[in-house]
């Protein structure tokens, strides 16, 4: 049997039409597992940034494997699988290229600005919850549910969000698959997950963890996690578990389209759902760890200070210090610029444009000690 014959009895379509919007919208393909409500859940999606691919892969094997076990009863949860999250995005092609990070209508990100669910659910709360930290997770679900039906769509950006938010707002896992312009496989988790998603960071290798219990502009994976921390903040007197273990797994370079890979991928993600109790089955022995987890404040977003090519002098994976210098920025009609490192860390992410301008951020070195510049929005948009 094909993957293709596999996932398709699991295939169902969610639509994204606007308010008031007829027939003729996009709709996104979501592939369907185990038990509908049934515990634990698990969302998976790729594609967000439509322009981002090696997920798409991974998520298609990913996909071939949960059919497989899930014919064989070994799904003991639920697992909601979208491997195109953005059809809207897949339509923005020019000039024989995809355009998929920003949305043409609006120039907004794909992966920012989606619902706080704390503050929209949070005054629904009142007189909800208790002492039982079960309970409590149902009723901020319930809750969570309830805004996101009312939410209104004015255009299909608007329905985009709504729709990725309502198949994975309830989830226990949700892993948001992304891909950097050159890099080594890292991850953007929220505090609070850690050390707990250690398992995790170890099934997929991930060579940096960055670490940040607010990253600002509400992307998707802190959108889903967030509101747990956020509203047992605001009530804490009532025990209120993070509930939503919500990462965006970065899967090295966008360039890494590689079915090898992407079935590697697969099986880590695989293993991490046996791990987590999703999907029956023996995962093996947990690698080793190859990272710690550090602050998303103390990455560097390393910044070209003049015009040029770029001419990198530091390799993925090398540890620098202070000083050490990461590239040049040269003018083809005049002089050379170094870069240095402002931290000791990884270099874990370089930009495959090789040309640059004051203010573009050409590289990422993972430190461990804040960086007095790093504040307000901490990720590059």
């Amino acid at each position: 049997m094909s993957v293709y014959e596999a996932i398709a009895a699991h295939r169902a379509a969610v639509p994204l039409a606007a308010d008031g919007e007829g027939e003729g919208a996009p709709s996104v393909t979501v592939l369907r597992f185990g038990t509908p409500g049934a515990r634990p859940k698990a969302y998976l999606q790729a594609g967000l940034h439509a322009d981002e691919f090696p997920g798409m892969l991974a998520l298609r094997h990913l996909a071939a494997e949960l059919a497989v076990a899930d014919a064989e009863g070994r799904i003991t949860g639920e697992v909601v699988v979208v491997p195109q999250a953005n059809p809207v995005g897949l339509t923005q092609q020019k000039f024989g290229w995809l355009q998929g990070r920003f949305e043409d209508a609006s120039g907004v990100n794909f992966n920012r600005d989606y619902p706080d669910l704390a503050a929209l659910a949070g005054p629904r709360l009142e007189g909800r919850l208790g002492p039982d930290a079960a309970a409590n997770v149902a009723a901020i679900r319930a809750a969570m549910g309830e805004v996101l039906d009312e939410l209104p769509a004015p255009d299909r950006l608007t329905a985009l969000r709504r729709a990725l938010m309502r198949l994975a707002f309830d989830a226990d896992i949700m892993l948001d698959l992304h891909a950097d312009n050159e890099a080594l496989l890292h991850l953007y988790i929220g505090t609070p997950l850690w050390p707990d998603a250690q398992d995790l960071a170890a099934e997929i290798d991930a060579r940096a963890v960055l670490l940040a219990e607010v990253s600002g502009g509400n992307p998707f994976d802190e959108a889903c996690g967030g509101p747990w921390w956020a509203l047992a903040k605001a009530y804490p007197d009532c025990p209120i578990p993070p509930a939503c273990l919500s990462a965006t797994v970065e899967l090295r370079s966008n360039d890494d389209v590689d079915d090898g890979l992407a079935r590697d991928d697969a099986a880590a993600l695989m293993r991490v759902l046996q791990r987590r109790g999703v999907v029956a089955g023996e995962p093996g022995a947990l690698p080793r760890l190859t990272c710690e987890g550090t602050p998303l404040d103390a990455m560097q977003q390393v910044r070209a200070t003049a015009t040029g090519l770029v001419a990198y002098r530091a390799r993925l994976g090398d540890r620098l210090r202070a000083g050490d210098v990461i590239a040049e920025i040269i003018d083809p009609l005049g002089p050379a610029v170094p870069v240095h490192a402002t931290t000791d860390g990884l270099l874990f992410a370089r930009h495959s444009q090789t040309y640059a301008w004051p203010g573009k951020v050409i590289a990422k070195v993972a430190g461990a000690v804040t960086l007095p510049d790093r504040t307000g929005l901490l990720l590059n948009d």
